[in-house]
């Protein structure tokens, strides 16, 4: 597979902990993260196509001398699941309303993309789930999965390390990239980063981006007061969603990577600002279609 982007890569970030990183982090480039214990390795999240999971699976095997023994995931979204078939040594671990959401999703994500090399792609669901919280303990490694939600999907899943003080955000946290609420809730989302920020993370590993520190909270924190902002100022006035995301000034968000997820993410928050609930999968085909007519084309998709 030719890489269009930059060379994906394994970031050390602590003793042990790295991040997989796909520049640019754009539509489909997750990042994801091994954990590397004498017992054995733990991955978090895998990728969007074959090609790019395999890639995953020989650095992971590579950095560890073994094929991951666990795996997590962070939510239901296929750039971060359609990989979990490339590891069928490991447990996979998910919450339960994620694995709900991913078996209704399916592999719908390919058809909105059908020209990219998905490859042998299937859906894998978690076969241990949880709630809200979960701990792991590996070779002394003490690993905290975290639920929240709806926020940026109808669940999301954090796995924190306390004492190195390493946050895998999964998509609640972009950086360089513009935020994400699709299937989720902008209020849910802005909560999810308040709590966050509690943790006192001095290293986040976003979902898409480089690897950052606490102003990839900032960051996304500004973004989500001013979409508020955005949308209260076209209810007022009487704006379709699509139309205050045509007329809306980006100001510091315009260098962001994907800004045509404004069109979406309006949608959400105008629901939410009339006393509606978190969005649903089923919304997900037309949301996209004016994504589409936002940016005058599909969206460079390079997974």
């Amino acid at each position: 597979m030719p890489i269009l982007t930059g060379e994906p890569r394994l970031e050390e970030i602590a003793d042990g902990i790295q991040a997989f990183v796909q520049p640019d982090g754009g539509w489909c480039l997750n990042n994801a993260g091994l954990l590397l214990t004498p017992g054995g390795s733990l991955l978090i999240d895998t990728a969007a196509t074959e090609a790019r999971a395999r890639l995953l699976r020989a650095f992971a095997v590579e950095a560890a001398g073994t094929p991951p023994t666990m795996l997590v995931n962070t939510h239901s979204h296929g750039d971060h699941t359609f990989g979990n078939f490339m590891f069928p040594e490991a447990s996979l671990v998910g919450n339960d309303r994620t694995r709900r959401e991913a078996a209704e999703a399916g592999l719908h994500l390919t058809r909105l993309w059908p020209e990219v090399g998905w490859g042998a792609v299937e859906v894998v669901l978690p076969d241990v789930t949880f709630s809200e919280r979960m701990t792991i303990y590996r070779d002394g490694l003490e690993i905290e999965l975290r639920s929240f939600g709806p926020a940026h999907s109808a669940c999301d899943t954090v796995v924190w390390l306390p004492r190195q003080r390493v946050l895998f955000a999964g998509d609640l946290v972009m950086s360089g990239v513009t935020p994400f609420v699709l299937t989720g809730s902008v209020a849910g989302l802005r909560s999810a980063v308040a709590g966050l920020r509690e943790l006192g993370a001095v290293t986040i590993v976003p979902g898409h981006g480089p690897v950052g520190g606490p102003e990839l909270l900032d960051a996304t924190e500004r973004y989500l007061d001013w979409l508020t902002g955005l949308a209260r100022s076209g209810l007022d006035q009487g704006l379709t969603p699509l139309r205050a995301a045509r007329e809306a000034k980006l100001g510091e968000f315009a260098e962001l990577l994907d800004p045509e997820r404004l069109a979406p993410n309006l949608h959400r928050a105008y629901d939410e600002l009339r006393g509606g609930g978190p969005g649903s999968f089923a919304a997900v085909d037309q949301l996209f279609t004016e994504m589409v007519e936002l940016h005058g084309r599909l969206p460079t998709c390079h997974a």
